[in-house]
């Protein structure tokens, strides 16, 4: 590998921690990004992630020569979506150099077929100023110089760069028929200036960034047409800002191709508290993207594979949060997130003037309340900011994160949350988050009861389970989630991507949360009890798809 030249723009393939080598391409990192001392290394992007690394020299590979060779190692899905991004990349990077050559032919036959007409007009020019010449010989000798001058003149300029001409001449006032030619056309050129092209906009160049050149990327890009302001500024910090009618605030992660680069860490230290299925996740992608993070689970043999990967281990919460300028939080329930911060070494213990806790567990709004208090009466600042997704997105880093609270703390964590989610929602005061957090998941839990109850009716009258989710995947409930779960049910996989547990939990704190409002909710208070059945089944640590199997005993 050492004798392999490799340089900015090439493709490659990059080995990234613990993951299998991945194709991606080298760029140009962020300016405030230093490189790492020792050996050489370069910048690479990764296609079909959001990732992107300092890759040291001797673990890069030319895309092209071992392309098959990594088809025959990886068979993954997300794998093979990368691999055809990067075909697709090298598609339109073909593409526009074929538009780019054509064009240049064409120009090139038009300078050609310009400079012929020119010199046509030239001797056609001369011919005529010769019969005026002979024409003139009965005239003074002044007129035969004058018209033997400008008919020279004519001779050696066609009528465009006779047009253009701004030269002044040397004898004589120029004659008026050049005025006029030269006149119109200025006015005109003056006329289309401040009119027509003012008003057009021009495709962007080729020196200039096209956004949407990079498939992995699109998602991203989302319209802000009728805030240009807002959307210049936003590209420039690297997030995207926008103002809801309601008043609440996102922030998406930038299309990397416009920023050059990747997401700049905060300087601050980052702790984190709770490496469950969402929280390994977060934490991998905090520590991807260069940030500084201490961790600590309440069983330590979780921190293990993080602290490999460069996390700090602390001891506490209390010792995490005495240690560490934000500190986020992950956990189970309402009463495992009053514990961490009120037991014993909890958070409270560690909690001190200027310290930051994020809470971003899926509790009631009752109880993130409580916290907020208890936290800010210690002279802390707090945030919750819990998150909608699963395992897969955990570990994508595709989260959408519902933030309420301390809006300067969430400003603070822009690049935790772009490192983390796809998206993040600022709510306004304490406790929105929480309610929004709990609908969200009341209709998915709701929904998901409903796939499973068709699932087994289509079952029990004779119907083909795999033609009933093939015709919803071709009709308006199509997505992901349908899809992930109808297959997770035929193939009698229950594997836990969101636990069946946790979703029963957020249906009854959502049946609880219309209570409290005198809202009905019937059809969750329903689905909350196919749940309750499937978890005295022993279903609980299974994915929540495994509410098909109430349906079935």
């Amino acid at each position: 590998m050492a004798a392999v030249s490799l340089r900015l723009g090439d493709l490659v393939w990059g080995k990234l921690g613990r993951y299998p080598p991945w194709p991606g391409k080298i760029v140009n990192p962020p300016k405030d990004l230093k490189k790492p001392r020792g050996k050489k290394c370069f910048f690479v992007k990764f296609f079909g992630t959001e990732d992107h690394a300092w890759i040291k020299v001797e673990q890069l590979k030319p895309y092209h020569p071992h392309k098959e060779e990594m088809i025959k190692i990886n068979k993954g899905k997300r794998f093979q979506q990368a691999v055809d991004a990067v075909e697709e990349f090298l598609r339109k990077t073909k593409g526009k150099d074929q538009a780019s050559s054509h064009n240049s032919t064409e120009e090139k036959n038009r300078r050609n077929s310009s400079e012929e007409r020119g010199k046509q007009s030239a001797g056609e020019e001369k011919r005529k100023a010769s019969l005026s010449e002979g024409r003139a010989k009965t005239g003074t000798g002044e007129g035969k110089k004058r018209v033997s001058s400008v008919s020279s003149e004519r001779g050696s300029k066609s009528p465009l760069k006779r047009a253009q001409d701004q030269s002044p001449r040397k004898r004589g006032r120029p004659p008026k028929d050049e005025k006029d030619l030269t006149i119109p056309e200025s006015s005109t050129v003056k006329r289309v200036m401040t009119g027509t092209v003012a008003g057009f906009k021009w495709p962007p160049s080729v020196s200039e960034p096209v956004k949407d050149s990079d498939p992995h990327f699109h998602h991203f890009l989302l319209s802000q047409t009728e805030k240009p302001a807002v959307c210049y500024q936003a590209i420039t910090k690297k997030l995207k800002v926008c103002e809801e009618e309601t008043g609440s605030t996102s922030i998406q992660a930038a299309d990397s191709t416009a920023v050059n680069g990747s997401i700049t860490p905060t300087d601050k230290k980052i702790g984190f508290l709770g490496l469950g299925l969402m929280g390994s996740g977060i934490v991998s992608n905090l520590l991807k993207m260069g940030h500084t993070v201490t961790v600590w689970n309440r069983t330590a043999e979780k921190c293990d594979l993080f602290i490999q990967e460069g996390a700090r281990l602390g001891r506490t919460p209390a010792e995490v949060v005495s240690t560490c300028d934000i500190t986020f939080a992950c956990v189970s329930d309402p009463k495992a997130a009053k514990d961490l911060v009120l037991g014993p070494s909890g958070v409270l213990q560690g909690i001190r003037p200027g310290k930051c806790y994020v809470d971003m567990s899926t509790v009631d709004a009752d109880t993130v309340t409580e916290l907020a208090q208890v936290i800010v009466s210690r002279g802390g600042r707090f945030l919750e900011a819990p998150v909608s997704g699963n395992q897969q997105l955990s570990n994508d880093g595709m989260l959408v994160i519902l933030a309420a609270g301390d809006r300067g703390l969430y400003e603070d964590c822009s690049s935790c949350f772009q490192a983390m989610g796809k998206t993040s929602f600022f709510l306004g005061e304490v406790g929105n988050a929480a309610k929004m957090m709990l609908i969200v998941n009341m209709v998915q839990g709701s929904f998901m009861a409903t796939i499973a109850e068709g699932l087994t009716l289509a079952q029990v009258t004779g119907q083909s389970q795999q033609t009933l989710l093939d015709i919803l995947n071709q009709g308006q409930l199509a997505s992901i989630f349908l899809d992930q779960k109808c297959q997770n049910i035929l193939q009698g996989n229950f594997k836990p991507d969101f636990y069946l547990k946790y979703i029963q939990k957020d249906l009854r704190l959502a049946i609880a949360l219309g209570d409290s409002v005198n809202h009905p909710t019937p059809m969750a208070a329903a689905a909350n009890e196919v749940y309750k059945r499937a978890k005295a089944l022993d279903q609980s640590d299974n994915d929540m798809s495994a509410v098909y199997r109430a349906y079935i005993h």
